[in-house]
């Protein structure tokens, strides 16, 4: 059963004829998937979306690449979000006038990321298939809110369509009233990012993190995952690739301008190494984050990222099939089937054996392994280990061609055994990035082992147990 006044408020909108400015982007408009007026759930809002054409060519008026046009349209995007508070015409995107305006806070939520090749973020309002910049003009599929009639008549129709066409009209106005400068440096530094993106792996590179990236983050309510969330305010403290690690320098593509940091290569073993809370996994989830383009401000601009990286941690899950023989040459209890095909509930540590695996046969190009999420006896090796077990760390000491063409970068604390086995080794204190030379590390690992042997024969009673070798 169709709802009329909805329905009629619907049919009034999607036949405005705006101006030269704007008009309803009807080749877009899908009823009841873009386009559609619809009651709020306590029946005191009405919900409304469509798709919306500013006539403003950006492609014309910014002669730069077409890729990069995602970060001038989502800088359009979050101008209007910033004055939709202040101007009353963009009252229905923050459900101005309704019951519960807070249930339409989404639409107004900041967001720095301008393009990924994951589904992010499907809820807040953002730059991509359906906000987008052609020959035409800037796309956007506009979202708000109005209060709702009590009953419909022959005026409260009218009402709603003219408080959307002057939505439409605001909307025009902040879409026209952003200075084409500030649009190029969104476009460009977009740009920039997917260019280098394709540039990495002709220089040997699968991710690059600049030189005053800042990748810690502030969550919220809306953005609870470490790739939406925005730049934490406060103390975040910038990267700065050490000497140590043989910074590299890059000239961007779109910009010309010059940017030096840390390149992460093909095929080597990087470790972050470092104490309890010393922001080891907000670097991973930087470099994992790389993948993704960003805008100006966010922090994480200048971290480039191949696409195809894969992460592999601990979590009982059924396996089917699963091919483990790169790191057991036996199945226990429970599992049926052979090492190359295995069945059944798989441990922690089977199942990161099988999520390694994967990713090495796949030929993915970055493997991400942080310590946290991690079994840690299938990263390295103990006294009670069977020798059907062959861990992480033995593989990469005698058998380092099974990782094949893949990159590992992994975080680790407690793990001297495997960091000593990284080609690099980076060392984060309070967020600040040192780098320790392999041999040197090696070094210190033996003196710790021969201590540690020492105190075991003797009963532990010689040294204090929190003592450190420097």
């Amino acid at each position: 059963m169709t709802d009329a006044g909805p329905d009629a408020c619907l049919e009034g909108i999607l036949s405005l004829p705006g101006d030269d400015r704007w008009e309803i982007d009807r080749a877009h408009a899908a009823k009841n998937v873009t386009a559609y007026v619809v009651r709020s759930f306590d029946g005191s809002a009405l919900v409304f979306s469509f798709p919306l054409l500013v006539v403003r060519p950006l492609r014309a008026e910014i002669n730069l690449d077409p890729r990069g046009s995602a970060g001038a349209v989502a800088c359009i995007i979050e101008r209007i979000k910033e004055k939709a508070a202040s101007e009353v015409a963009l009252g229905p995107l923050v459900g101005r006038g309704c019951r519960f305006p807070h249930q339409f806070a989404a639409l107004t939520e900041p967001y720095t990321v301008v393009s990924s090749p994951a589904a992010l973020a499907s809820h807040l309002w953002h730059a991509g298939g359906r906000n987008n910049a052609d020959d035409r003009g800037v796309h956007l599929l506009i979202g708000g809110a109005v209060p709702c009639p009590a009953a419909f008549s022959h005026h409260e129709v009218p009402e709603v369509v003219e408080t959307v066409a002057r939505f439409c009209e605001a909307v025009a106005d902040v879409t026209f009233s952003v200075p084409a400068r500030e649009l190029e440096a969104s476009w460009m530094a977009v740009l920039d990012q997917q260019l280098l993106r394709e540039m990495l792996p002709e220089m040997g590179l699968v991710s690059f993190v600049g030189d005053g990236a800042r990748l810690a983050r502030a969550f919220s309510r809306y953005r609870c995952y470490f790739r939406t969330a925005g730049p934490k305010q406060g103390t975040n403290i910038p990267f700065s690739c050490p000497p140590d690690l043989s910074p590299v320098e890059i000239d961007l593509p779109a910009s010309n301008r010059t940017q030096t940091g840390l390149g992460i290569r093909k095929k080597e073993v990087f470790a972050v190494a470092g104490s309890n809370a010393a922001g080891k996994t907000t670097f991973l989830e930087g470099i994992i984050a790389g993948m993704d383009d960003h805008a100006p401000g966010d922090g994480r601009e200048m971290v480039v990222t191949v696409e195809g990286l894969c992460t592999a941690e601990a979590m009982n899950a059924i396996l089917t099939g699963a091919d483990v023989s790169m790191f057991y040459s036996a199945l226990p209890p429970g599992m049926s089937g052979t090492v190359h095909a295995a069945s059944g509930m798989g441990s922690g540590s089977m199942t990161m054996a099988y999520q390694v695996q994967r990713a090495v046969g796949r030929g993915c190009p970055l493997l991400i392994i942080d310590e946290d999420r991690a079994a840690p006896n299938l990263l390295v090796g103990s006294a009670l280990q069977k020798e059907d077990v062959t861990p992480l760390t033995g593989i990469l000491c005698h058998d380092r061609g099974r990782m094949k063409e893949t990159t590992l970068v992994f975080a680790a604390c407690a793990m001297d055994m495997l960091v000593a086995q990284a080609d690099r080794i980076m060392v984060l204190d309070r967020h600040v990035a040192h780098a320790i030379d392999r041999e040197v590390f090696r070094e210190r690992v033996a003196r710790s082992l021969e201590r540690m042997a020492r105190d075991l024969r003797e009963g532990g009673r010689s040294r204090n147990p929190r003592e450190r070798i420097n």
